[in-house]
């Protein structure tokens, strides 16, 4: 079961249920990745209108790999993730809001 208080969320991957969570370790990554001057640049990249399948999965990952998980983009590009897109998408917004924000 994942902790909303400690950023947790539940994925399932190719059959198999991960923790996701973005450390600061997985923020600073997805930063990279992303070519952000700034974390409040990254989150404005995710809140505004330019949002790219890739960004999503990015995050996705980082948070993946946050919680444990060993695999890379180009393992996740390949996987089967459970929901689809919109749970990937889900997965994604829920993550970045628990990194910066306690659940209500």
């Amino acid at each position: 079961m994942a902790n909303p208080y400690a950023g947790e969320v539940v994925m399932v991957v190719n059959g198999e249920r991960w923790v996701a969570k973005l450390t600061l370790g997985a923020l600073a990554e997805l930063e990279a990745q992303l070519e952000a001057d700034s974390l409040t640049e990254m989150v404005a990249r995710f809140e505004g209108d330019q949002l790219r399948a890739r960004d999503v999965l990015l995050l996705v990952c980082a948070g993946l790999r946050g919680g444990g998980w060993n695999g890379d983009l180009p393992d996740l590009l390949t996987a089967e993730i459970e929901g689809g897109p919109l749970e990937a998408a889900r997965t994604a917004a829920r993550l970045l809001a628990l990194a910066f924000r306690p659940p209500t």
